[in-house]
């Protein structure tokens, strides 16, 4: 299969490309020399830009904020996170970086992302997100609609 860097995943590619479960959001990508260490790998800080990247175009294409391009943009900022390194990667291996909201609450939600590469899960990175008067005054509800679309699309659930 011939992965489409930059561009979304659907599900019959998620499938070929061994993501199990299929995710509400995939991306693929390369490797780059830059993202290695000394020690030939990729470095763990890495990872880390890798889900900031997919949690960025997420929180866009789910309408959660479009980062100052006009209307009411929450602050969003993470809470708490929890990152699992499971295999190293190496130089020029395609990766795929998925996202989906596992949970929410009135404020607050949590991702949960992985890195897959050749049908292996490499890495996960599970994070709650709160989102934040623009101002910074306050907390900032999660409209209806994307509460909505947490449950529909990525199959989260709605706690406390």
């Amino acid at each position: 299969m011939t992965l489409l860097y930059h561009t979304p995943l659907t599900p019959a590619q998620q499938v070929v490309a061994g993501i199990d479960p299929v995710q509400p959001l995939a991306v693929a990508d390369r490797v780059r020399f830059s993202e290695l260490d000394v020690l030939n790998h990729v470095n763990n800080t890495v990872y880390l830009e890798w889900f900031e990247r997919l949690r960025v175009r997420y929180s866009q294409e789910w309408g959660i904020s479009n980062y100052g391009a006009g209307g009411v943009n929450p602050r969003i900022v993470i809470r708490s996170g929890n990152i699992h390194y499971r295999q190293e990667m190496r130089m020029d291996e395609d990766y795929i970086a998925t996202c989906r909201c596992s949970a929410f609450r009135t404020n607050s939600y949590t991702l949960a992302q992985q890195i897959w590469s050749a049908g292996t899960l490499r890495a996960t990175f599970d994070c709650v997100l709160v989102l934040l008067q623009p101002d910074g005054s306050g907390r900032f509800a999660i409209p209806d609609a994307i509460r909505a679309r947490f449950i529909a699309v990525d199959g989260a659930t709605q706690e406390g």
